[in-house]
């Protein structure tokens, strides 16, 4: 079993410190932090007002313990699998120290299965139970550890969440004129628009779950269609591209991310069959 013991970066700790400086504060302060330049937005400015720590990396004593996929191609390295970088992301956010155990697909080993008996990650033990599927996990760890909220509200918690699935079906296609290219294009324009009027994140300025969820996958699409299709997102997409390098560009997600060669050698199955 690989395991790799992880805690919060050095700007992790600092940002909580941030955190809890800004709560003994006046209230007309807020903690800011930049994110955002480029062609659609020049400046833009990321601000998260002062809140009371309760549940917190402080309360977390012990590292939360989670399955993740391995590299297929270097060793002691986090593998290809968006579904478990979401979860390693909401740790990262939430500044909660953690303990990555790397699981072997090609033999994956009897302790995992106990586990976890469908073979799937990510799973996560929370209070001495193992729970799986990155939807659940994810709900957990905000129930749990409530600062820094990271809930996205409902009414935007489904921008951009039917890109997966017509990503998946355009780099399985083999027919050109299929439509799966112009599906894919539709969402993406979709969520241009939607970034357009509500952005420059799903939640305005506010990192929150859904841009944990989404930025994973949409790193894999650029990846892998770039490679098996020589496709790439449409410059005139701005808002969309704009969204794109600042999420990628975030430490947690730097931290976390999938090595692009990990990504290919993932999704060759599905385009080679």
């Amino acid at each position: 079993m690989s395991t790799a013991k992880i805690t919060p970066s050095a700007t992790a700790l600092s940002t909580t410190i941030k955190h809890l400086t800004c709560n003994l504060n006046l209230q007309n302060h807020a903690c800011v932090r930049t994110l955002f330049t480029g062609a659609a937005y020049p400046t833009r400015t990321l601000r998260r007002t002062g809140f009371t720590v309760s549940m917190s990396a402080a309360a977390a004593t012990e590292p939360v313990e989670v399955c993740v996929k391995a590299s297929v191609t270097t060793p002691n390295k986090l593998g290809d699998c968006p579904f478990s970088q979401r979860v390693l992301l909401t740790l990262e956010e939430k500044h909660l120290p953690y303990d990555v155990k790397l699981v072997d697909f090609a033999n994956k080993p009897d302790w995992f299965l106990q586990i976890s008996p469908e073979g799937k990650v990510p799973v996560l033990k929370l209070e001495d139970t193992w729970i799986p599927d990155s939807d659940v996990i994810t709900q957990a760890i905000e129930e749990k550890f409530p600062e820094p909220p990271l809930a996205t509200p409902p009414e935007k918690a489904s921008a951009g969440s039917k890109i997966f699935s017509k990503f998946i079906g355009f780099l399985r296609s083999k027919d050109p004129s299929d439509g799966t290219e112009k599906a894919l294009l539709d969402e993406l324009s979709a969520f241009n628009d939607y970034l357009k009027e509500n952005g420059p994140l799903i939640n305005g300025t506010e990192v929150s779950a859904a841009d944990l969820s989404l930025g994973p996958k949409l790193y894999h699409l650029e990846i892998s269609l770039g490679h098996y299709k020589n496709w790439s997102v449409p410059d005139s997409l701005t808002y969309l591209k704009s969204y794109m390098k600042a999420i990628f560009s975030l430490e947690s997600f730097i931290k976390t991310r999938a090595q692009p060669e990990d990504v290919i050698e993932g999704w060759r199955p599905k385009v080679e069959g």
